[in-house]
């Protein structure tokens, strides 16, 4: 398989002359433990080059070749016996992670740390077994790569999987390992230290393989790799393992914590359905025998699932742990004992241009915001001063406008909740012993006033006028027990918008509601737009309650719901059924990275009982079981592909002569636009790949490794769900294409366009307030609040938003997670070592890339056209949540291939 050359420069010493002997272990193959799912039959060959005393001798006869590409070559001593030559390229941040025992590992390293390497050939040996042979890799400190050499008999075969075993103390990330010319190992991997777990780690070459197409040499090794993915259910997971295995979310709560009321149901289940999460195996609480004991330590996912460390130094996980753990408990002290409401206007002003000062000046907050801290007041203390989103620096009263307010349901931060409206009257599915009569207080004459001078209220429903925002049934079980919380409230909210001829949206009405209790009846009631004073106000503080609304349902449903929580079945599952070598498995690994990581840390610090959510979202601690409401309600897999999401809001019609197949209701709806594109764009890609590698339906149905696959994501990690009659089948190449391209939209442009946009769209905060504190002034008020709200009815409004503790919170934390890392891997930008080695794929791929790069340049056309109001004009940012490509840092653009923030 090798081309012969013959390399003068290798001397006769070199070949033969050890500098340091191989330990026995590394030529035994008893080495590893007979209970070890990797016990090979190896076959010894001849030692080869070794271990460098010399950094810079070992750096320059490193044997690659000036194009950088490894050469093999013919043994002029040795008949029948090829030398090749290989690299280990990692990534590695030493520069930035220097410690005491990172430096006495290094120094160590260079006498005595190797990767030892076993290779295995596609073929058998003569008695049935794969063929092998072993060598080892030094570790250069300095370049951060192993280099290697090793004797291969020209009747081994091709190589296709390598074991690989890191005998240094750290844990080592491996990119990718090149032998030759031909053989690529795309690894993007963590390999643990022997010295945590002698278990070696398998990867295969970059050709991928269905089950039945495997070469028989490899099948053992696919098989013990899977099993040994799945562990055996039992035990707490350490840092170091790889092992994928479901749970409920039983470690939300702390029921243990006596000093406050920290105890959450489990999520997963028949009473709070809700999808898996990858389980650590810590301890059970004393208090509660079904919750999960929590930890101050990181939690645990899967070692592959870790950040790169170059990602965890400038960005990421670690970032967001080191601002929920140290910076947010600042700036919550720092706030604590001064006023907690806004008395002007201008105190919102001074976020941004006076500034937050934080007790005890130190790098780390500054690395951490890096944005915010503009300037150190003196040496004991920090100021952060927020940066004014792109919104209010282009229009300082953008937040107050009524087309604005409706504009944003269609190029805003959560562009997936408006719906049309297809019946009349609206009516409430819940129980009304419960909550009350369950008609809306909307009527057909109030829209009719409102939209009088255009058509009438009949014309409107038929013509596909008038459409909604409806949180009435979702929010209104939660408004009696969230009330009795301190410093929230709640309301059932509709809010009715109509489509005017210019293509925009305007307000017609909103209805909050409150449900009956046992000492009042419901109260609701209708807000319209209004000229006069008193009606005006009430129709600001009406506007605050809905955006709050929709701020707990952007966060709750269409960001983390049906992207990160969503997402975690299939990531699990995908490792557990699927083999590295399987096609598709390939397919959706860099759509998968990091998420494990970042979601992780959310139940650590954000989701918690008593965490950034439940503190400054309504409805407080409920927030999760509205969360789990929500799933059971709403949430469907067959919707969460863009074009059905689309058709199932009655936001498009399917319709062959329309671009990308679909009428939409709204033209100008620039969320769907461009994400149509990017749609098209995927499930292209996907089509070709699925095809190339299932030429018939048949291969499909017989392929083992995907249909365990998708029965355990249906079953498993959405197993409350499992006898819904809408999950698709998986007979054809067409099934296939639909689920995975529907995978790969949420995990990349869905959760672009609802999350990069966050610090731009409520970084300030008056255009959507995630809380509201205080309820409206016509709900039952006494004369006394009745006559304040006459007084001065802005403090009313003031007092209705956030605290200056919560909203200085949420800013600093919207500032990271609108934040793209400076490694951020974009959809269509790289591609991966796999599909470049199927020259069908790589062409595939690359048209897919042109497709990509082409949505730049018609977003940009798009944003530039006047006609186009939903994304044009004066003071409006431009929409480009979905423009495919971004710089590091707060854009508000960029789509990246996975939910890795």
């Amino acid at each position: 398989m090798f081309n012969s050359q013959i390399n003068q420069s290798h001397s006769f010493h070199n070949l033969f002359t050890l500098q340091k002997p191989f330990l026995a272990r590394d030529l035994d193959a008893t080495h590893h433990s007979s209970s070890s799912a990797y016990s090979p039959t190896t076959i010894l060959l001849l030692p080869t080059t070794t271990k460098k005393f010399n950094a810079t001798h070992s750096r320059s006869t490193r044997p690659t070749s000036a194009a950088g590409k490894i050469k093999a070559i013919k043994n002029p001593f040795l008949a029948n016996i090829t030398k090749v030559s290989g690299v280990i390229h990692t990534k590695s941040t030493y520069l930035f992670s220097v410690t005491p025992s990172r430096l006495l590992d290094d120094a160590v390293s260079f006498i005595w740390t190797y990767v030892l390497l076993e290779f295995v050939s596609k073929d058998l040996d003569s008695k049935g077994e794969p063929k092998r042979v072993k060598t080892k890799a030094p570790y250069d400190t300095f370049g951060g790569q192993y280099t290697f050499e090793f004797d291969v008999p020209d009747d081994f075969g091709e190589i296709g999987a390598v074991l690989v075993e890191n005998d240094y103390r750290n844990k080592i990330y491996i990119q990718k390992i090149e032998l030759s010319d031909k053989v690529t190992f795309t690894c993007n991997s963590w390999v643990h230290s022997s010295h945590d777990n002698p278990q070696r780690r398998i990867f295969f070459a970059d050709k991928c393989y269905l089950p039945s197409e495997t070469p028989e040499a490899l099948k053992s090794l696919r098989k013990k790799d899977l099993e040994f993915i799945r562990g055996t259910g039992q035990g707490e997971r350490k840092a170091f393992e790889r092992i994928y295995d479901y749970d409920v979310y039983n470690d939300l709560g702390d029921p243990d914590n006596k000093s406050s009321d920290l105890a959450r149901p489990v999520l997963g289940g028949k009473k709070f359905p809700y999808p898996r999460r990858c389980r650590t195996g810590r301890k059970m609480s004393s208090t509660d025998p079904l919750t999960e004991t929590r930890s101050s330590d990181p939690f645990y996912v899967p070692i592959d699932e870790d950040f790169s460390e170059i990602k965890s130094v400038s960005f990421g996980a670690r970032t967001l742990y080191n601002l929920l753990l140290s910076v947010i408990p600042r700036i919550g002290t720092a706030l604590t004992g001064k006023d907690e409401d806004f008395l002007l206007f201008e105190d919102i002003d001074e976020l941004f241009d006076e500034g937050v000062l934080i007790n005890g000046s130190d790098k780390e907050v500054a690395s951490v915001l890096p944005r915010l801290i503009h300037e150190v007041a003196d040496a004991a203390d920090d100021l952060i001063k927020f940066d004014p989103p792109e919104t209010v620096r282009r229009d300082t009263f953008f937040w107050l406008r009524d087309d604005e307010f409706s504009r944003q349901m269609l190029a805003g931060l959560n562009p997936c909740s408006l719906q049309l409206v297809t019946e009349w009257p609206l009516i409430s599915k819940l129980d009304p012993k419960v909550y009350g009569p369950p008609e809306s207080a909307i009527t057909k004459e109030i829209v009719e006033r409102e939209i009088k001078g255009f058509m009438t209220f009949d014309e409107a429903l038929a013509q596909k006028k008038l459409f909604m925002l409806d949180y009435h049934d979702l929010l209104l079980p939660y408004v009696s027990k969230t009330r009795d919380l301190e410093g929230v409230t709640l309301y059932g909210s509709r809010t009715l918008m109509f489509l005017t001829p210019a293509g925009t949206l305007t307000p017609v009405a909103i209805e909050l509601t409150r449900p009956s209790s046992e000492w009042q009846p419901q109260w609701k009631h209708v807000y319209t737009p209004s000229l006069g004073a008193t009606g005006s106000w009430l129709w600001k503080l009406a506007k605050a309650h809905v955006l709050s609304h929709d701020s707990g349902v952007h966060q709750l449903v269409s960001h983390w719901l049906r992207t990160h929580c969503a997402i975690e079945p299939y990531i699990i599952a995908t490792h557990r059924n699927l083999s590295q070598i399987h096609p598709i498995a390939r397919l959706l690994h860099p759509h998968f990275r990091y998420t494990l990581k970042i979601n992780a840390l959310a139940r650590q610090s954000l989701i918690n009982a008593g965490g950034i959510i439940e503190s400054t979202f309504s409805p407080g601690k409920y927030c999760m079981q509205l969360c789990s409401d929500a799933y059971d309600l709403l949430w469907r897999f067959d919707h969460e592909a863009l074009p059905a999401d689309l058709i199932s809001r009655g936001m498009a019609v399917e319709d062959e002569t329309a671009p990308h197949g679909l009428k939409l209701t709204i033209e100008d709806y620039p969320y769907a636009n461009d994400g149509l594109i990017l749609w098209d764009a995927i499930k292209q890609w996907v089509t070709s790949f699925v095809n190339n590698y299932y030429p018939k339906a048949s291969l499909v149905e017989s392929d083992e490794e995907l249909q365990a696959w998708w029965n355990e994501i249906r079953t498993v990690g959405h197993g409350d769900k499992k006898d819904e009659s809408w999950w698709p089948q998986l007979k054809t190449q067409d099934d296939l294409i639909g689920i995975v391209s529907t995978i790969i939209w949420v995990a990349s442009g869905h959760h672009s366009a609802v999350n990069f946009g966050q610090y731009d769209f409520a970084g300030y905060f008056p255009n959507r307030p995630t809380i509201a504190r205080t309820k409206m002034p016509n709900d039952d008020p006494t004369d006394k609040e009745w006559q304040i709200f006459l007084n001065r009815p802005e403090d009313a409004l003031l007092k209705c938003f956030p605290s200056k503790k919560q909203a200085t919170i949420v800013m600093a934390i919207l500032d990271v997670l609108s934040t793209h890392s400076t490694d951020e891997e974009y959809i269509g930008k790289t591609v991966e070592g796999p599909f470049e080695a199927e020259p069908a794929i790589k062409k595939a791929y690359e048209e897919f890339r042109a497709r990509i790069n082409e949505m730049e340049v018609i977003i940009d056309s798009r944003n530039a056209d006047h006609n186009l109001r939903n994304r044009s004009g004066a003071g409006l940012v431009p929409y480009q949540l979905l423009k495919p490509f971004s710089e590091a840092g707060v854009t508000g653009k960029g789509v990246p291939n996975s939910v890795s923030i």
